[in-house]
């Protein structure tokens, strides 16, 4: 995991919730924590990390993550067993 994505983790654990945290950089961060990503229907995703689903739309048109799509990533994290 490089420097960006351990800030990301950080600021998707951050409290209050981000609003100007890219979505790209939550896929990101997945990805170096080995998820699996899964392309569903048009913006659905899904990713697996340690037997733990989790389905996310993805943000359109803006590319900000809404606060409830970081407040729906930290869940997932923490049920895979991943924390800052």
């Amino acid at each position: 995991m490089n420097s960006k994505q351990r800030s990301t983790l950080k600021a998707v654990f951050s409290s209050p919730t981000s609003k100007s945290l890219e979505w790209k950089r939550i896929e990101s961060l997945f990805a170096a924590l080995g998820a699996n990503a899964i392309e569903g229907n048009g913006s659905r995703v899904r990713f697996e990390l340690n037997g733990v689903v989790g389905t996310f739309h993805r943000p359109h048109p803006d590319k900000e993550a809404k606060p409830y799509q970081v407040r729906d990533a930290r869940a997932f994290l923490e049920q895979a067993g991943v924390t800052p």
